[in-house]
């Protein structure tokens, strides 16, 4: 039993990762907003071609799902970090797998190939910035059982 007060004080980079998880996922979720808001119309308007616009609006709905739970994930995952609540692992861990799903679909569905470097560079980014939440919430639940 850990007597109280020896609890392990998390590093000040912690609480800059969780918040800033924080940050990140709600942008996240407005860029989730927009996808499966978009029009063609609306993205013909942001610049995307005809070839473009069709593979994006053929997204099949288990991306867009994944998209969601990725994002949703994230961001509750952030908050349950900056709580301290060792269920952020867990929760950030379906993120990040989400985010997999996500990025093989864009592969398998042509998104990668219409949308070209831009998207695999943005996806490869928001892979990486979840597998960072999972290790920085495996590293606080680590801390918490040395306490």
């Amino acid at each position: 039993m850990v007597a109280a007060g020896t609890q392990r004080k998390l590093p000040p980079w912690y609480w800059v990762a969780a918040g800033l998880g924080v940050a990140w996922n709600i942008f996240g979720l407005v860029q989730f907003m927009g996808a499966v808001t978009a029009t063609s119309e609306s993205l013909a308007a942001k610049g995307m071609t005809p070839e473009q616009i069709d593979v994006y609006v053929s997204i099949p709905f288990w991306m867009n799902f994944a998209f969601g739970l990725g994002v949703i994930g994230g961001l509750i995952g952030s908050v349950l970090m900056l709580i301290k609540n060792q269920a952020a692992q867990p929760v950030l861990l379906a993120s990040l797998v989400a985010y997999v799903a996500l990025y093989i679909g864009d592969i398998v569905h042509g998104v990668f190939a219409a949308l070209g470097p831009p998207q695999v560079i943005v996806l490869t980014v928001v892979v990486a910035i979840a597998a960072a939440l999972l290790w920085v919430a495996h590293f606080s639940n680590k801390q918490a059982r040395l306490a």
